[in-house]
């Protein structure tokens, strides 16, 4: 069985974590750099970028966590995790991870009160599970991707603008797929992202 890591810090980790498990994945908390250098992929979950930023930092985890994205770790990264992944973040040089090449926009909807749904279309369907239709979209806070590099693929979309990302192992989403019934971000990344074997 794999083990995926979550980092949990501060934010909805422990949603990240319900889902992997209830998906067959060993899942433990991330929050120091022994767990992290053991894990067979990390989840970033939403939450305060900044904050989870200088956690990573403070405990020693950015580095590495980065390194072991060069080696080919699978991440999955929500809401404020893909702005920590994103090597461009528009006018900040908050702490970030890096390794993804798409260029963010911090709280791009605008505060909290202005957070919303909605149906989120796909743009690319490299997955069976995607034929099933439109995903549900939970927007809070949201970042806005503004830019993609050429070996970035949009997966998921809204109103024009990427939704979902990926990038080899690194899958990001600007909104937070652990807060809805719909596993099909979760099981896309374990297992066609991923490529974990599906539990028997």
């Amino acid at each position: 069985m794999k083990t995926v890591g979550v980092i949990s810090f501060q934010g909805d980790f422990e949603k990240h974590l319900e889902r992997s498990c209830a998906l067959g994945m060993r899942a433990v908390p991330v929050r120091d750099t022994e767990t992290a250098a053991q894990v067979d992929a990390i989840i970033i979950p939403g939450g305060e970028s900044t904050t989870i930023g200088m956690l990573l930092q403070r405990f020693g985890m950015l580095d590495l966590i980065g390194g072991r994205i060069r080696e080919g770790l699978p991440v999955l990264a929500t809401c404020a995790g893909t702005i920590l992944l994103a090597e461009e973040i528009i006018g900040s040089d908050q702490p970030r991870i890096g390794g993804l090449h798409v260029a963010v926009r911090r709280n791009a909807y605008g505060r909290q009160i202005e957070s919303f749904e909605a149906e989120v279309a796909v743009s690319n369907s490299d997955w069976a599970g995607w034929q099933d239709g439109s995903v549900l979209g939970v927007f809070i806070r949201a970042p806005i991707i503004d830019s993609v590099s050429d070996d970035v693929t949009v997966i998921l979309e809204f109103e024009g603008k990427p939704v979902m990302v990926r990038q080899g192992a690194l899958l990001a989403a600007t909104f937070h797929p652990e807060l809805t019934a719909d596993t099909r971000v979760h099981e896309y990344f374990f297992h066609t992202v991923a490529g974990f074997p599906r539990a028997t």
